[in-house]
């Protein structure tokens, strides 16, 4: 086995990394960290059933039944309620908050939220300098960043910003907002440019798929922490892949866990939603497995609990 290098964090994504892929994908991974989907913060400090809903693992010491920490990422605009959530947060046990300045959905972008405050560096300052004094020293305070929102070169002060505000580590998405998830827009060099310019330390992401692609961004930026997202329900234990060089899991092996997936999704409160996140697990895992693909087409109009198990079922035998 490789030789660990830096630690590998499962990073967010709405509506599709919840607390049931945390806790499916950290117990075949040696995750060091994840960060939940973000928490919507406009005005007012919400209610503990928000933060128990969207990280379940508040509950059991803020860590996954694997025991990897998973820490509550914020969204918002107004720094004094950004810092009141962050505290709620730490006091529910979140070991550690993230702020989200890098979220590209119009939605959230239409509301002065997520990326479109790499327009702002000064509110990003705002918002980061409020919820790092508010929770002073009793957890870190990081926060995710894309390198701008339509020019590299606006990560200069966007990082300025982060790091002049008292954060302890940033995470940054290698392409611009208006890049959207374009391999081809994929820019580590300047995150190098910024891990030598500010002292502070970075997390890189974007474009992590494989070992291989891992240590390319590894050599790259300079950064031994990175983060995976997408590739992580591409390929299910691409967190020890990257950081190991492990085999990539076989299909046999994903098949089952899809099945398992499947049994605790319905057997819980959003068995109604079941067969929409099956395919969408499916959108992802087609791209490393072309078995995937095939079973795709299987399913993919198939709209009924009852209907979509047997396939699954009938697939893992021949697997």
């Amino acid at each position: 086995m490789t030789e660990k290098r830096g630690r590998i964090i499962l990073g967010p994504m709405e509506g599709v990394l919840d607390a049931l892929m945390r806790e499916m994908l950290t117990e075949i991974n040696d995750y060091d960290l994840c960060v939940t989907e973000f928490v919507r913060v406009v005005d007012r400090r919400l209610p503990e059933s928000v933060f128990f809903r969207l990280c379940p693992e508040l509950e059991h010491g803020g860590v996954t039944p694997s025991g990897t920490p998973v820490r509550v990422q914020l969204l918002g605009q107004d720094e004094n309620w950004l810092a009141e959530n962050a505290v709620r947060a730490i006091d529910l046990g979140s070991p550690g908050v993230d702020i989200n300045f890098g979220c590209p959905a119009k939605t959230v972008n239409r509301n002065r939220g997520g990326a479109t405050l790499l327009k702002d560096p000064e509110q990003i300052y705002r918002i980061v300098k409020a919820s790092k004094e508010a929770i002073d020293q009793r957890a870190p305070l990081s926060a995710k960043v894309r390198l701008g929102w339509d020019n590299p070169s606006q990560c200069d002060e966007v990082v300025d910003a982060v790091y002049q505000a008292g954060a302890n580590e940033l995470t940054i998405h290698a392409r611009t907002k208006e890049d959207g998830y374009k391999a081809e827009a994929i820019k580590w060099h300047y995150i190098d440019e910024m891990r030598q310019k500010y002292k502070i330390p970075l997390i890189a992401n974007g474009e992590i798929w494989d070992y291989a692609s891992a240590e390319a961004c590894r050599d790259t930026t300079g950064c031994e922490d990175v983060m995976v997202c997408r590739g992580a329900l591409n390929l299910p234990n691409l967190g020890n892949v990257a950081q190991y060089n492990t085999p990539p899991m076989p299909w046999s092996e994903v098949i089952q866990l899809l099945l398992r997936y499947s049994q605790f999704e319905i057997e819980g409160i959003k068995a109604a939603y079941y067969p929409n996140r099956i395919k969408q697990w499916f959108s992802y895992l087609r791209h490393q497995y072309p078995q995937a693909k095939v079973l795709f087409g299987d399913i993919r109009t198939l709209k009924k609990i009852e209907d979509i198990i047997p396939v699954l079922r009938a697939a893992a035998e021949r697997a």
